[in-house]
């Protein structure tokens, strides 16, 4: 079982995977759908490109960059904390803007909620999900979400293992966890 963590907020936007690193500039034929890998810094616009928006367009395209910067590193954070338990990369959904160039607006992670094979494994695991959902600076209303689940999963898997040692007393009169047992030799 997965379960994506990741902002709450919707976009109308295009998804993509976290293979595109920084905002992407489209092909020389103009299409979208195989942007070239590249930075926003790394690639002056092209000349006269800013002097062609106009304010309205700087500033969303401020915005723009600003977003894409804070996606990028909620998800880095989700993903560094989650370890092992991360079913492959970020996944982004972008935004053209008005440059042309396609920039991240939200994103989300795939990670495995399932439990673990013992109580304490169970226990390990959901530690390590709630910890990836509330990695990010400021967690999302989902993120939230995950990590109350993560919570009550560690808390069904401790009440399970209390039970475990409440059953290992078995029959014995007077054996019960935290009564005191008379050890004479």
């Amino acid at each position: 079982m997965s379960l994506a963590i990741g902002p709450a907020t919707p976009q109308p936007t295009v998804h993509a995977p976290a293979s595109q690193s920084r905002p992407v500039e489209p092909s020389a034929g103009g299409s979208a759908d195989a942007p070239a890998e590249t930075t926003a810094s790394a690639v002056p616009p092209a000349s006269g490109e800013e002097a062609r928006l106009d304010d309205d367009e700087r500033r969303t395209l401020r915005e723009l960059e600003a977003r894409d910067r804070e996606v990028r590193a909620h998800e880095a954070a989700h993903l560094a904390a989650a370890g092992g338990l991360a079913m492959g990369g970020a996944n982004f959904s972008m935004q053209r803007g008005p440059d042309g160039r396609m920039y991240a607006v939200g994103g989300e992670v795939a990670i495995d909620v399932s439990k673990g094979n013992t109580p304490e494994e169970t226990i390990a695991r959901a530690e390590r999900i709630r910890a990836a959902a509330l990695a990010p600076a400021e967690p999302s209303s989902k993120d939230m979400q995950v990590a109350a689940r993560a919570t009550r999963m560690a808390a069904e898997a401790r009440a399970e293992l209390a039970a475990a040692v409440r059953d290992s007393y078995g029959t014995r009169p007077g054996a019960t966890p935290g009564s005191r047992i008379d050890e004479q030799a």
